[in-house]
């Protein structure tokens, strides 16, 4: 089936419309609280002092655009249908991360200052960093998961060529590709865990947890893949969500070759060389390399790449049998 679909509406929801929310919550709440705040607000601190101040309206708008042009120009892409449904997730997160860590501040940040005479002796709560960061994580994870995929899908007219491997007795192939997860525990470690209980110990406070653990999360899932061939097609689980699927009525036929990563594709994990051109790629080795109908190819190194392959003919080839037995019924 053909998708002409331009917008995601789930995206459109969660990357475009929730930013703009979130920005003018803020000015709204400013406005609505403007005759109980100072007439000059802190909006900037050092270690030891307030640094910076600005009217309330003025520090409004300015956290609007903030929260806009950062948080939300990173989450829009989420909303364009055609475009890379695992990019759009790792982006939507990202940015509303960032919306939620900009409007909780603000709002925290206002609230300490109500009723306040001189704005230079308050401060700035930073537990409402970690807060804001891990409320705007949590938001975008729910918000990715419902994102979906519009990619324009073409059926193959042929089968798979007859000098492609084949399965004697074709099933599912599954396989982790990429760091295991012994690696993925280290890598959360050294780039989540480890400086977080660092930055806790130097600001005496528990908030980058809350920060570094879902960063290191968020790393962690680019590193890490769950592979799955079987009469369904070829799927990639990434972030625990099918982040790219070819049925096997897309899949013309599916071959082994070794691969290098960075001499092949210039690059590790999830890569795309030129146009149409997909891979995950986490290791020297065989590759199964699928080419699909509508002119995509995805190439994904694993140990099970030649049962993959064998897999996804074998399927393929049922198809058409089946297709053909069902014409040839009186």
């Amino acid at each position: 089936m053909n998708h002409t679909r331009i917008t995601d509406p789930a995206g459109a929801l969660f990357g475009l419309l929730l930013p703009v929310v979130a920005a003018l919550s803020g000015v709204i709440l400013t406005k609505a609280w403007e005759k109980r705040l100072p007439a000059e607000l802190a909006t900037h601190w050092t270690t030891t002092s307030s640094s910076g101040f600005a009217t309330p309206m003025s520090s409004a708008w300015t956290f609007a655009l903030t929260t806009v042009l950062i948080g939300g120009g990173c989450s829009a892409i989420s909303a364009l249908a055609p475009a890379m449904l695992m990019m759009r997730r790792a982006m939507l997160v990202v940015g509303l991360s960032v919306v939620g860590l900009i409007l909780t501040v603000q709002v925290v940040m206002l609230s300490e200052q109500l009723d306040v005479r001189d704005a230079a002796d308050t401060e700035l709560p930073l537990w409402s960093v970690g807060l804001g960061f891990s409320l705007g994580f949590v938001v975008g994870m729910v918000g990715a998961s419902l994102l979906r995929d519009y990619r324009r899908r073409v059926c193959a007219t042929q089968p798979p060529d007859t000098q492609l491997p084949r399965a004697d007795t074709p099933g599912a192939v599954a396989d982790t590709v990429g760091f295991g997860t012994v690696g993925s525990l280290v890598l959360l470690v050294l780039v989540g865990i480890a400086p977080a209980i660092g930055m806790c110990l130097l600001v005496d406070g528990w908030w980058p947890l809350a920060v570094f653990v879902p960063l290191g999360l968020l790393i962690v899932s680019r590193v890490r893949f769950q592979v799955v061939a079987d009469r369904s097609g070829i799927r990639v689980v990434n972030m625990g969500m099918t982040a790219l699927h070819y049925g096997i009525d897309e899949i013309e036929g599916a071959r082994v070759e070794p691969i290098k990563p960075f001499a092949d594709f210039r690059g590790w994990g999830f890569v795309v060389k030129g146009p149409r051109n997909f891979g995950v790629v986490t290791k020297t080795g065989p590759a199964v390399i699928i080419t699909t109908a509508c002119g995509d190819r995805l190439t994904v190194t694993s140990a099970q790449a030649d049962r993959m392959a064998g897999v996804l003919n074998s399927f393929a080839d049922r198809r058409f049998r089946y297709d053909h037995d069902r014409v040839a019924e009186p």
